[in-house]
């Protein structure tokens, strides 16, 4: 369920960096080598405009209180667009006002996402793939992503092919371990396998 969000209404930045956003004064790239942190939404909007969001899943959880039973529905969305990821979850007592809280979350999420093509049998030095094997883990689930040459396409589960879709990301290969059916932790595994990849690149 992809789609884009247009911002409707006019935005009066709250933060000094929501003003240098506003007046075009730094890029996304910039925002993330000068470790800043991103307190408003509408700054991924301004700066990713192509962003796209999709729901992972939507699931009533119930809970005891006092009062009685309480239920609730939890949404678990991701947000990208080309070398750009966020993921996040948020609950309420409807649908539409979870999956829009999970989707602003998401934004203030963001990470960006280190593409490349690390397969051996392609080297033809795109970003099409990742640059090489990475590891993450969630809970009990655990994913390796594995750079796949030009061609092969996402030879992955398909809950793993939405976060990669947004990344940007078109040929990888990926073995799991653990509980895979939670489809939240196997996002969330991949999303950390992503940041992983990110962190080795900037720290050797």
């Amino acid at each position: 369920m992809s789609r884009r969000r247009d911002n409707k209404e006019a935005w009066v930045p709250r933060t000094k960096l929501g003003d240098l956003v506003q007046q075009g004064l730094i890029t996304l790239d910039k925002i993330f080598q000068q470790n800043l942190v991103v307190k408003e939404q509408e700054i991924v909007d301004a700066l990713l405009p192509q962003l796209q969001e999709d729901v992972i899943t939507i699931k009533m959880v119930q809970q005891m209180t006092q009062s009685g039973q309480k239920s609730r529905f939890k949404a678990v969305v991701i947000v990208g667009a080309e070398g750009f990821l966020g993921v996040a979850s948020a609950k309420s007592k409807e649908v539409g006002p979870a999956i829009r809280k999970a989707i602003g979350k998401a934004k203030l999420n963001i990470f960006p996402v280190l593409r490349g093509c690390g397969s051996r049998e392609c080297g033809c030095g795109g970003t099409h793939s990742i640059p090489f094997r990475v590891e993450g883990k969630t809970g009990s689930v655990k994913i390796q992503l594995i750079p796949a040459p030009q061609g092969v396409g996402l030879a992955v589960a398909d809950t793993v092919k939405q976060v990669l879709r947004l990344a940007g990301i078109e040929d990888i290969w990926s073995k799991t371990f653990g509980d895979t059916r939670t489809s939240e932790n196997l996002v969330k595994a991949t999303i950390n396998a992503l940041k992983n990849a990110h962190k080795y690149a900037f720290n050797v």
